[in-house]
């Protein structure tokens, strides 16, 4: 068996005058037969076409080596509805997160205070549009219930990094891998292990977000807010 998800993105004004038979299956052929260890961020494979509000969006990755010993790694493309960062500027909502150097951090507005109604810098309300897909994968051996806990910890780290998520316009899901040997010492590990997926998918979210570029009208963090703009 083999899980899938897509975003949808054929609605975004970009590359998409394909005659005959749409190009999917043979770009995710080409995914497969390119995999390494190196890989783009943004604008690249499932990001190429998303946006995150009224902002670009695109594939981002972020990992994590814990005390223990695991390692945990987080690869998401986000094409979600509500906003990665504060209506008030550019602030992303999970900067505190962010490993040193890994984001320009913009600093936090006088007033701090925000009204919880505040949806200006969402996405247009459509059905079915958007959605943020990711993956976490861990170097420790889990069984099924260690995974779907670990998937089920991880989607924190959706609602820390995009407000608001998980409404009806999207499709959220978090796929959790096992890929290693490694042995977890109990309960209080694996919940461990879950609050890193949770940190590594929100810096992923914003990774996304700063290496995405300008496309489809859409404009990106950086042209707005990034270093070389202000």
């Amino acid at each position: 068996m083999v899980p899938a998800a897509n975003l949808f993105d054929l609605a975004f004004p970009g590359r998409q005058h394909w005659t005959g038979e749409p190009p999917h299956r043979g770009l995710g052929r080409l995914a497969l037969e390119r995999a390494a260890q190196e890989f783009a961020l943004g604008n690249a494979g499932a990001g190429f076409g998303a946006k995150a509000g009224r902002l670009k969006g695109g594939t981002g990755s972020a990992s994590l080596r814990l005390a223990n010993g695991a390692t945990i790694g987080a690869l998401v493309a986000v094409n979600s509805w509500g906003s990665v960062v504060r209506p008030d500027g550019g602030r992303f909502w999970a900067a505190e997160l962010a490993l040193s150097g890994e984001i320009d951090a913009q600093p936090l507005p006088p007033d701090n205070m925000l009204d919880a109604e505040d949806f200006s810098a969402c996405a247009p309300s459509a059905a079915g549009a958007n959605t943020t897909i990711a993956v976490v994968a861990t170097d420790m051996a889990l069984d099924k219930a260690g995974c779907h806990r670990l998937a089920m910890m991880a989607q924190d780290g959706l609602a820390q990094a995009i407000r608001p998520a998980h409404t009806p316009f999207d499709g959220d899901t978090v796929f959790a891998l096992s890929m290693g040997s490694g042995s977890l010492a109990g309960p209080d590990q694996l919940a461990r292990l879950g609050a890193a997926a949770a940190s590594c998918l929100a810096r992923a979210i914003m990774r996304a977000i700063t290496e995405a570029e300008p496309l489809g009208g859409f404009p990106s963090w950086r042209q707005r807010w990034g270093s070389a703009a202000v």
